[in-house]
């Protein structure tokens, strides 16, 4: 009986120090951002974050059919301008069911790798850069291409080489091996 009972009490303690710590788990670390309805930690990489997010499962997916996970789960740093699912469901019925074909790999890898920047650039950074080229900074990505940079309001907007128009509508998601920019719309090279 006195072993059932201890037994017992050693559950409850336990039961209650698991609630404590997902509690504790739960609560906004200094950082933290919530994007797609989960907290994105700076302690972790892109990778593990983005896949906690419910507004970039097409992304998470994308990455995936393109081999692009190990990438973006190095060391980096990488700033990534991240479409949303929305941003994806802008593009023709279709498209993205084709890009993740395998025949298709590397066109996706292309879509995706233009929306990485190599180095970590966050909104304060970017803003410095768009300054200090009168209104329009050039970014080169890790696909060989360029965006640009420029601000609208109080707002950073990024033109593609198609002449497309995305937003940053949320910035500054901080990770351990850089930044992620939350867009709203897919970016298209050349």
């Amino acid at each position: 009986m006195k072993k059932s009972l201890f037994s017992l009490a050693l559950v409850t303690f336990l039961s209650a120090a698991a609630i404590t710590n997902v509690s504790a788990q739960t609560k906004k670390m200094p950082g933290t951002v919530m994007v797609g309805g989960a907290a994105m930690y700076p302690t972790k990489n892109i990778v593990e974050n983005a896949v906690n997010s419910k507004d970039h499962t097409t992304l998470v997916a994308a990455v995936k059919a393109a081999g692009l996970v190990e990438t973006l789960s190095s060391a980096g740093p990488f700033t990534v301008f991240a479409p949303t699912n929305e941003a994806f469901n802008k593009l023709p019925a279709g498209t993205v069911e084709t890009l993740v074909k395998p025949e298709n790999k590397a066109t996706l890898t292309k879509i995706l790798t233009y929306h990485v920047v190599a180095g970590r650039m966050t909104a304060a950074d970017l803003k410095k850069a768009i300054k200090a080229g009168g209104g329009k900074a050039t970014l080169k990505t890790v696909s060989g291409g360029t965006l640009t940079a420029m601000i609208k309001g109080k707002t950073i907007e990024l033109k593609d080489e198609k002449g497309g128009i995305s937003t940053v509508t949320i910035a500054d998601v901080m990770q351990s091996n850089g930044v992620i920019h939350v867009v709203n719309t897919v970016l298209m090279p050349q």
